[in-house]
């Protein structure tokens, strides 16, 4: 007889609804393959080109054999298992001291799969005790709250303000964890054109955060999956204003080289001191946690992303500066065309409102009506545009009425067009949401 499992035998976190968020986003698109699709928030496909590939993997070849390792010594780096921290740890340092900043040594940096594998090693170490708490930005990238229902991590939100990061909504849950005896042990956000609000943190709002994570031994994990792909010159990343090591930075090449290749990293230079006084970094302790979950990261993979690195002089700014210019003009498209479509006064009447990014990939929407998955199957199959629920990334229950809308993977005639679609779906919606409450 064939054994069938029931789902209330398995971890609770596959029963989780947060869990079916990354498929949806992954996948909504191809159920609706005539919608101009909002949703995914990936890198545009026309920068991309296959040779590429090549030439990196021979670049990071040659760099190899120019350092001196040997034929077999070459062969070795990339057909064998490589180290569990990553093989490319001096190319990723050079980068990141070249492009933001950021004076670390190799040994400081572990390379991951991707920035998710990043978040769960960071949050596997850091949370020890039940009464360990995680702060997380509200609304937050889905990938964390799937990292703490997947470890049962406890997640406290910290609502964004209409500016974006508060410091005073954060100070007020650090301080109403504490009286209720838990312990705050860090802090996630995305300070640079947040996903999903799109909003990024002022560089007197770094700062202040830096001081009150000093103030109340906390960590900030700091994700950054956007600054090098948005236009304009960034304000400094935080772990590069960092003076006392209270971020651990987490870093991706999806955006920036290309998503197919799952390379991320963290920064993690924090000092750890075991109870024989032997003294080394939080780096080598996520390596450990690694080796248990991924073994190492593939060395094919990051043999062609240093051999991008390379080729840019880890000046990875310079790599992405026409795509930055090509996303900043798609924020600047999308914005102006829902202008358009909504007049002040009529976007008052609807209940409309957006904030306006300055870079990244998304922005926010605000709408007068239940934005759930019945609308946005409504929005698909009867005006043929997708859309995000911004509750998707709402721990504290949030964002029922808003939408995220991603402007990377649009052609400008598919924005042109889909901001028509939207805006008659919005009007439909409205009134359809307007009829059944006056019927109640």
């Amino acid at each position: 007889m064939t054994n069938v499992l029931h789902k209330s035998e398995l971890h609770a976190s596959v029963s989780d609804p947060v869990l079916d968020t990354m498929n949806f986003l992954n996948e909504v698109t191809l159920r609706y393959p005539e919608a101009i699709s909002f949703a995914p928030g990936r890198p545009y496909d026309g920068f991309f080109e296959t040779e590429e590939v090549l030439a990196h993997l021979r670049r990071y070849l040659d760099h190899l054999a120019d350092e001196g390792a040997s034929p077999a010594q070459v062969r070795t780096a990339i057909y064998q298992y490589g180290p569990t921290a990553g093989q490319i740890r001096t190319i990723v340092a050079d980068s990141l001291r070249r492009d933001e900043g950021i004076d670390v040594p190799p040994e400081s940096i572990v390379v991951t799969v991707g920035a998710q594998e990043a978040m769960m090693l960071v949050v596997r170490a850091l949370i020890r005790e039940p009464e360990d708490v995680l702060l997380v930005s509200s609304p937050c990238y889905v990938g964390i709250t799937g990292v703490a229902r997947l470890l049962d991590v406890t997640l406290s939100p910290v609502a964004e303000s209409a500016r974006g990061f508060s410091l005073e909504n954060l100070a007020a849950v650090i301080r109403a964890e504490r009286a209720a005896g838990r312990r705050p042990r860090a802090f996630y956000l995305v300070p640079d054109h947040a996903n999903p609000s799109g909003s990024t943190l002022s560089a007197a709002g770094r700062a202040e955060l830096l001081d009150l994570a000093a103030r109340e031994d906390l960590l900030i994990l700091e994700d950054t999956p956007y600054r090098l792909v948005s236009p304009g010159e960034p304000v400094p990343t935080l772990k590069a204003l960092d003076r006392r090591r209270s971020v651990v930075h987490l870093g991706s090449y999806s955006k920036t080289i290309f998503p197919g290749a799952r390379l991320g990293f963290v920064v993690a230079d924090q000092a750890v001191t075991g109870d024989d006084g032997r003294s080394g970094l939080l780096a080598d302790e996520l390596a450990k946690i690694k080796s248990m979950i991924t073994v190492n990261t593939s060395s094919l993979s990051q043999a062609v992303v240093a051999g991008a690195l390379l080729a840019a002089g880890g000046r990875v700014s310079e790599l992405n500066a026409k795509a930055a210019g090509h996303y900043g003009e798609a924020m600047r498209r999308v914005l102006d065309r829902l202008a358009d479509q909504w007049p002040e006064p009529r976007r008052a009447e609807l209940g409309v409102r957006w904030n306006e990014p300055s870079g990244g990939f998304f922005l926010s929407l605000t709408v007068g009506f239940e934005a759930d998955e019945a609308a946005l199957t409504r929005s698909a199959e009867e005006f043929g545009v997708i859309w995000t629920p911004m509750r998707y990334f709402h721990p504290d229950d949030g964002g029922r009425r808003a939408i995220r809308l991603s402007v990377s993977y649009l052609s400008p005639e598919e924005i042109d067009e889909g901001v028509t679609r939207l805006g008659a779906f919005v009007e439909a919606e409205t009134g359809r949401h307007r009829a059944g409450a006056s019927v109640a």
